[in-house]
């Protein structure tokens, strides 16, 4: 299954999506030791949520297995390779239902390295996008919880954003929600929406996920849709899941929401909610460029290369444009 993503430049506004409203379902599932069980389960819940009207089906970071560091390398799938059973199932899933898919995350292997990666599948069951998780998950709180993710975790190499049917998405990965900046590209290459799979833990979660989602909607101007697995309060794991999964709209309005036990949410996008807060509240207009600047790497380098290829040419034909 071949997989494109969008690269700067060109990009078109969200506003030209095909269309302007459109139902998307948060899948909060439990995940067993039992991969084969995840997947059936994940299939059942994504028909559901298309029975129900749901355009875009969004689910959890790591739902295919345990958030377990010591044994995640062990459930990795080869995707690029075609031996990864969770991606075929949501490439199937898609394609009978006709709708888009931002796949949660599973552990993938290439190369002798181990990603945190979200598949997006398209409603022709195709990959139209990969995200590998961004920013790996440190955290040290003595007599609480200890964890590195980059001792089981290679970091992605750059940033997602993909056209689909529903509109332009950005990707990240949970510890990608906590980074501005990257949600501030996001909008600069023209998202409507931002997916963010995530297994925020009861330390973190309780603190800081309501606000996370929140402040890159309303920072931003657009929405932010959450997913997570749901808590399983008798998990044999240190990792204790918050759960919570939201879908947030560009003022901060709480759309849907689930508690942190298995549940699927629907809530509805309006791509016209962006316009109007927008205008009504022009930040974009309003920032003061003078003062501060906002760089995209990729976009910079991409216009130097263009430069530096528009002045050979020149001087390949005597100083002339051919």
């Amino acid at each position: 299954m071949a997989t494109s993503s969008v690269s700067p430049p060109p990009l078109r506004p969200p506003s030209q999506a095909n269309t302007q409203k459109y139902k998307v379902a948060l899948c909060q599932l439990p995940v067993s030791p039992d991969r084969s069980e995840n997947v059936a389960r994940a299939r059942a819940r994504i028909d559901a949520a298309a029975a129900a009207g749901a355009k875009l089906v969004v689910l959890p970071e790591i739902w295919s297995c345990p958030y377990s560091m010591e044994t995640l390398p062990s459930y990795a799938e080869d995707i690029d390779g075609g031996a990864s059973p969770s991606i075929s199932m949501l490439s199937e899933i898609a394609a009978a239902r006709k709708i888009t898919i931002v796949g949660g995350s599973i552990p993938e292997k290439t190369s002798g390295k181990v990603f945190n990666t979200c598949c997006v599948i398209g409603p022709d069951g195709e990959i139209i996008a990969k995200h590998r998780k961004l920013h790996l998950f440190e955290i040290d709180i003595p007599g609480d919880i200890t964890l590195r993710e980059s001792d089981t975790f290679t970091a992605g190499p750059e940033p997602t954003v993909v056209d689909t049917d529903v509109g332009r998405i950005g990707l990240g990965i949970c510890h990608d929600i906590r980074f501005p900046e990257l949600a501030m590209l996001y909008r600069s290459r023209g998202a409507h929406l931002i997916c963010y799979p995530s297994a925020f833990n009861m330390s973190t979660g309780e603190l800081l996920w309501d606000l996370m989602q929140k402040c890159r909607a309303v920072d931003n101007q657009l929405f932010v849709a959450t997913c997570s697995p749901a808590r399983d309060p008798n998990a044999k794991s240190d990792y204790m899941i918050w759960g919570h999964s939201s879908l947030i709209g560009p003022f901060g309005e709480v759309l849907a929401a689930a508690g942190h036990e298995e549940a699927t949410v629907i809530g509805e996008i309006d791509l016209s909610m962006i316009q109007s807060t927008r205008e009504n509240l022009p930040l974009e207009t309003q920032s003061r460029g003078d003062l501060y600047r906002f760089v995209d790497v990729q976009r910079e380098e991409s216009a130097r290369s263009v430069a530096r290829e528009e002045t050979q040419m020149e001087k390949g034909s005597g100083g002339k444009m051919l």
